[in-house]
């Protein structure tokens, strides 16, 4: 099955995947790649067929903090909000893993909106899942330990890659959780101690 036949909302209306085949951008790019920066102008939105993306919100100072995941068959919410307002991106999106990505141009996505209902419906359920995804970084935040979110972060990472062994540095996840490298590598080290997970060189295998 292609993957936007797998799309829950799209699976009712045939014409519609036709279109979006038709009129979307086909790339591939490699784990590491920026697909989009902060205040640039969104000329096209992102629906992934293949891989993942993090999407990372960056400060003045050049400190990062992870937002969310987006995953085969959805799309970046932040984006279509700002290019259907003609405003640049207020984040930064890079590839996780190895990703194909089909850009659907502005001009088609408010078309859409008019004529597809089910393109509606997919819109409004991504939205609905990253606001809950915000929710949680927000709880998160103002009352987990930087611990428990360290180790919620590895275990996330895990499931989507579908391996206990993640290829990660300590100044990547410090970036990721919007903390100090230092701070990340004293918590590894405790983890590592109670056996939950074991460090190896730019590697971290959970137990």
């Amino acid at each position: 099955m292609e993957p936007l036949e797998q799309i829950t909302e799209f699976k009712t209306s045939p014409e519609l995947i036709g279109k979006l085949y038709e009129y979307c951008i086909r790339k591939e790019y490699k784990a590491g790649s920026v697909v989009l920066n902060e205040n640039t102008h969104i000329r096209a939105i992102p629906i992934v067929t293949k891989g993942t993306l993090r999407v990372i919100r960056m400060e003045e100072d050049g400190r990062e903090i992870l937002l969310y995941y987006i995953n085969a068959g959805e799309s970046c919410i932040m984006s279509f909000l700002g290019g259907l307002h003609n405003e640049t991106s207020k984040v930064k999106a890079e590839v996780e893993e190895d990703a194909e990505i089909l850009f659907l141009p502005m001009d088609k996505v408010s078309l859409f909106i008019k004529e597809y209902p089910q393109w509606l419906d997919y819109i409004f359920r991504l939205y609905h899942k990253r606001f809950e995804e915000l929710l949680e970084i927000v709880n998160a935040i103002a009352f987990k330990r930087v611990d428990e979110r360290l180790l919620n972060l590895l275990q996330k990472k895990s499931e989507l890659i579908q391996s206990k062994t993640i290829q990660i540095t300590h100044e990547q996840l410090a970036n990721e959780l919007g903390t100090a490298r230092v701070v990340v590598s004293r918590l590894l080290k405790q983890l590592e101690e109670n056996s939950i997970v074991q460090l190896g060189r730019n590697k971290i295998s959970l137990m």
